[in-house]
């Protein structure tokens, strides 16, 4: 079954920095209200969407809606605007973009620094660090000042497009998820389910797991699953031991990140369903970086029976960040199983 692109496409470009998650939660409350039975949203921003089951056991599912940007720091007197992060960035990658300000209106702007010509030997050797960066909008200061305030945040400019059988697009980490636990929830809308389903689509994740610990401390699941991008290096000059997963190989089921270690009976439960639907599937184990799998392992009483879905996508905290189709397709196959079946895994020690 081909995937909604349309709807993908309107997720991914969308803005929400962290802890600024406005717009990508608006697009999520249209879409979710319909095919669950309560929507709540706590006072952090996360949205819960609640499908009640035959059992009053909880399954929490974990999509952060953030993606990594930036905030204006400050306005120089030529109005080139400075910035701090919001998530982690390579610097390199801020060449040549274009991003837009989220001030009292959106603002495009270009990412500036200093040209090659002008560099001496040294500079030219030297990696580049975000405080080689500025942000040049056109305008004057007085011009700047009108539209921009110290604050506001500031997302990456990139559309989402078809190439092969991939998509790119700027922040499909984490927009895949949210995309994927929309369309798993529409698939059991008019189906029965084990256990009380809690999809909750996240914010901050970006910046310490923090809105999935928070929404984990309120639901206390008994079992979770993270939803989230992993690194596809299947490119030139990797070698086969660095390459986590790869692009078309099929859904990834994590074993492990630097925050997580998955419950080995929820991995085989997963399998086991992988099995049963013919889902094709690869394992991931990450030696650095984590998702919202280790707040909700962890910030529920006595913890969760966790586990973790992730999409293997190349080119991960880039604006070209690119995911095969039918891995996104086996992603949305795996949750749904998953959720329908969980009543039938082996949970015994």
């Amino acid at each position: 079954m081909p995937i909604n692109v349309a709807l993908l496409k309107e997720i991914a470009e969308v803005a929400g920095a962290p802890g600024h998650e406005q717009r990508i939660r608006e697009v999520v409350l249209r879409e979710v209200k319909p095919l669950v039975d309560e929507v709540t949203i706590d006072n952090m921003g996360n949205v819960y969407a609640i499908k009640k089951g035959k059992d009053q056991k909880r399954v929490m599912i974990g999509a952060h809606m953030d993606e990594i940007g930036f905030i204006v720091t400050h306005i120089d007197d030529n109005g080139f605007v400075r910035f701090h992060t919001l998530g982690g960035f390579d610097p390199k990658t801020l060449t040549a973009q274009r991003v837009i300000i989220h001030g009292r209106e959106d603002v495009i702007g270009v990412m500036g620094s200093k040209p090659i010509h002008v560099m001496s030997p040294e500079e030219r050797t030297k990696m580049p660090k975000t405080t080689d960066y500025f942000i040049d909008l056109g305008m004057g200061k007085d011009e700047v000042e009108k539209l921009v305030r110290i604050g506001d945040p500031i997302t990456r400019e990139r559309g989402l497009i078809e190439m092969g059988n991939c998509v790119n697009c700027k922040s499909l980490d984490n927009r895949l998820a949210v995309f994927i636990l929309i369309e798993s929830l529409r698939a059991l809308k008019d189906k029965e389910v084990p256990y009380d389903i809690y999809g909750v689509f996240t914010v901050q994740e970006e910046v310490g797991i923090r809105g999935a610990s928070v929404a984990s401390l309120e639901i206390k699941p008994d079992f979770g699953f993270g939803l989230d991008t992993t690194i596809a290096f299947d490119v030139p000059g990797a070698k086969p031991e660095e390459m986590v997963t790869k692009l078309g190989d099929g859904t990834a089921i994590k074993v492990m990140d630097s925050s997580t270690i998955c419950d080995y009976r929820m991995i085989r439960f997963m399998e086991e369903v992988a099995g049963r639907h013919n889902i094709k599937t690869q394992k991931e184990i990450l030696t650095a970086g984590g998702t919202d799998t280790a707040g909700i392992q962890r910030m529920s009483p006595g913890g969760a029976i966790a586990g973790a879905i992730s999409i293997p996508t190349r080119h991960i905290h880039q604006v070209i960040e690119m995911a095969d189709k039918n891995d996104i397709r086996g992603s949305i196959d795996l949750l749904t199983g998953c959720l329908s079946e969980l009543d039938q895994g082996n949970w015994a020690f």
